[in-house]
């Protein structure tokens, strides 16, 4: 998701998922079944399917006394308001049975589920059917149990070992990376399979067989078939939206690549939230208000099943109340009282199964909601929040962060769409830099730091800034007469190899180019003077190195002078509107070029003005000595020039070592119009180094002096009028 928080592996919820439904789905309908026994108690009582135990039913009956079912009813929710009405309606049996009557409940899974009477032990043929329907749904939900193991296993192995940092083998990890997200639609596909072969059975015996002899049977069972429906309905949709839930919240990131996540995974049609939101809204309302609707309708007594022809003016006036102005209505042309069968009367037992279903619908519907609201809240929450902190991320100049793809609607459109802008972002911000750094190489990036400036667009024709630098000048020596013996790709290709070597060191050194002119390199130096001279020295190792390389391929070796100056300079950006360029104006950078020419005359490697000298922190760090003052083209001041034996090979540099004192002597004898005393030592130098060029200069001009005489307006300055 680039730095991104890894979360810690989730465990796999496979069987918990299977075993929350079903007892869900009992909840629903164990107390739906028990109410309707209740209800119809008065004509199992009739028809002998509930009496007295004095003789005994199957081993597994429930003995049930009429005082402890009183007892028991009154102790639940409202109870105490009917038991006189309970123990009433037990009292209508016949004499024998409501004396310490007792009543066997035989729950046997093996057989059909019945309530017998001592005196009539009879079957019902109802209970028979829903107890058949009971044991196949449970056979078939323990099939479904046995297929979710074998299915989850592979799933709960890769979990587990993720983990606990085991490595995972590639068949496992290919099955998951398969079936994750198949798993939430084939995990309640399984568990729907006992549930569609149950009712599929209790559609056939209720509509295609003739299980049932009595009418009110069937419809006892009809209203059994129906619950069960709906409670099947909604223990698949807990089991499918549980684990959808954590297939895109838990599971997705440890099993996909962020590659692979940037967009959107889900082989399925784009949904939207607002289908996502009428779902949550239907599973948490409707569905469980309809077992709510299903209890109110079990709640209430036709009149016409109390099978009375003829009502008294009391019994009217309970039914209507206040409203007895409309029993005209359901008077006939006889002047007889007729109830249409659409009529209903709520006794003391139908408010009490009222009260039992409201109370449990309500319990249902408190726990789908504190399910379904979770997910439906984290599943667009928890993208959200991924999704602004990546963007906060962005905002903070981190292009690398793309967030989860984790739904199919308009908030993993959202983030695919996020995705692909933070790619294209990155990848613009990314051609950016390489433009930057492109820019870097023809403009240094120093300009934009002397000039106070963040970015290239930012600067401005005119730009400029006062500074005090080291400027320096570094030349081949004799190049036009080499390039003469190369063709002009040849010459080129020389060039670029010669500048690679130089390049990095006065990089590496704390200074940047300027320009290149041709062969000659200007080069500047803004933190300390030593800079320039380090890079100097080393600049003199890498021309050896690669006048080996050179000599290997049968090409020229090369020669080259470094003049080098410190002094203020303007730093700016010159030119037009159409084309600009950042450059270096001043003095100081004229001096460095003609101090650079001097290297020829004085036959040095190396040259500083006194000015660099003076600027060093720590010059007995080198070895140098003074060469002479003079006068260069286009300066009417004096410059006292030094030469840095540090930049000669290793034998050269000695023999000056060595003759160092020798040749300082000489040149104050020579400043001082003593030219024979100086040319006396100046020979000794040259006796001992006859590669040493600047002592032969001044062996040339102690001689020319000695024959020609002094000019009288001589001061010991050489001018250079030629450099």
């Amino acid at each position: 998701m680039s730095g991104r928080f890894q979360k810690k592996v989730p465990g796999f919820f496979g069987l918990r998922i299977y075993l929350s439904s079903i007892v869900l789905y009992y909840w629903l309908v164990l107390p739906f079944i028990l109410i309707l026994y209740i209800k119809y108690a008065p004509e199992l009582k009739e028809r002998g399917m509930i009496g007295s135990a004095g003789k005994s039913g199957s081993g597994d009956s429930v003995m049930l006394s009429e005082d402890s079912i009183i007892k028991t009813l009154s102790n639940l929710p409202g109870g105490s308001i009917f038991g006189d009405t309970i123990s009433e309606m037990f009292s209508h049996g016949d004499a024998d049975s409501t004396s310490g009557s007792n009543i066997t409940l035989s729950f046997n899974p093996t057989e059909s589920l019945t309530i017998d009477n001592k005196d009539k032990p009879a079957e019902s043929n109802e209970s028979t059917q829903i107890s058949k329907s009971f044991n196949l749904l449970f056979n078939l939900l323990l099939i479904s149990f046995l297929l979710g193991f074998i299915f989850n296993l592979p799933f709960k192995r890769y979990f587990k070992r993720k983990r606990k940092g085991k490595l995972v083998s590639d068949k496992l990890f290919k099955f998951v990376k398969k079936y994750l997200l198949k798993s939430p639609l084939i995990n309640a596909g399984l568990i729907g399979f006992a549930f569609v072969v149950a009712h599929f059975f209790m559609f056939y015996t209720l509509y295609f067989s003739n299980a049932f002899a009595i009418e009110t049977e069937k419809t006892r069972f009809i209203n059994f078939f129906y619950i069960s429906l709906i409670a099947s309905v909604l223990s698949l949709l807990f089991v499918y939206y549980w684990e959808k839930h954590r297939v895109h919240i838990k599971y997705i990131d440890h099993v996909f690549s962020m590659e692979e996540l940037r967009k959107r995974i889900f082989n399925l049609k784009v949904g939207k939230i607002r289908n996502r939101m009428i779902t949550s809204a239907v599973v948490t309302t409707l569905l469980p208000l309809t077992i709510v609707f299903l209890y109110l309708f079990l709640s209430v007594t036709n009149l016409s099943e109390l099978k009375i022809t003829t009502y008294t003016e009391d019994q009217k006036r309970i039914l209507f109340g206040d409203y007895m102005m409309f029993t005209d209505i359901f008077t006939d042309e006889q002047g007889n009282f007729t109830t249409p069968g659409s009529m209903f009367y709520i006794n003391a037992i139908n408010s009490f199964v009222m009260f039992i279903g409201i109370y449990g619908s309500i319990v249902i519907v408190f726990v789908y909601i504190l399910f379904f609201v979770k997910w439906a809240t984290q599943g667009i929450v928890h993208p959200v929040k991924e999704l602004l902190l990546n963007m906060k991320n962005t905002g903070r100049g981190e292009p690398d962060n793309y967030g989860i793809v984790r739904t199919n609607d308009e908030i993993g459109e959202l983030t695919e769409e996020y995705n692909d802008m933070t790619q294209k972002l990155g990848e613009h911000i990314g051609n950016i830099s390489k433009m930057t750094e492109a820019y870097s190489r023809f403009v240094p990036r120093q300009f934009l730091d002397f000039l106070g400036k963040k970015s290239y667009i930012d600067i401005r024709l005119g730009d400029q800034v006062q500074k005090e630098m080291t400027v320096m000048f570094s030349d081949i020596r004799s190049f036009t007469e080499i390039s003469e013996q190369m063709t002009p790709k040849e010459n080129f290709d020389f060039i670029n190899y010669y500048l690679g070597y130089m390049e990095p060191v006065i990089r590496n050194n704390n200074g940047f180019i300027d320009k290149y002119i041709g062969d000659s390199i200007m080069a500047l130096f803004s933190d300390n003077a030593s800079d320039a001279i380090n890079a100097a020295i080393e600049m003199r190792i890498k021309l050896s190195q690669f006048n080996q390389v050179m000599d290997q391929f049968g090409k020229p070796v090369i020669n080259s002078g470094i003049g080098i100056h410190s002094g203020s300079l303007m730093l700016g950006v010159v030119g037009g509107e159409g084309r600009m360029a950042g450059t270096v104006i001043s003095d100081a950078v004229n001096l460095a070029a003609r101090l650079e020419g001097l290297t020829k005359l004085y036959g040095c490697s190396i040259i500083i003005s006194q000015d660099t000298l003076i600027s060093l922190s720590n010059p007995s760090h080198y070895n140098y000595r003074f060469l002479d003052i003079v006068k260069v083209k286009g300066k009417t001041e004096a410059v006292y020039i030094f030469e840095i034996i540090d930049g000669d090979p290793d034998d050269l540099k000695q023999l000056k070592l060595k003759t160092k004192d020798k040749f300082a002597t000489g040149v104050n004898l020579y400043k001082l119009k003593k030219f024979d005393d100086a040319l006396e030592v100046f020979k000794e130098v040259y006796e001992i180094n006859e590669f040493d060029k600047t002592t032969s200069l001044y062996i040339e001009r102690c001689n020319n002096f000695i024959k020609n005489g002094i000019p009288a307006d001589w001061d010991g300055i050489q001018t250079m009028s030629w450099n």
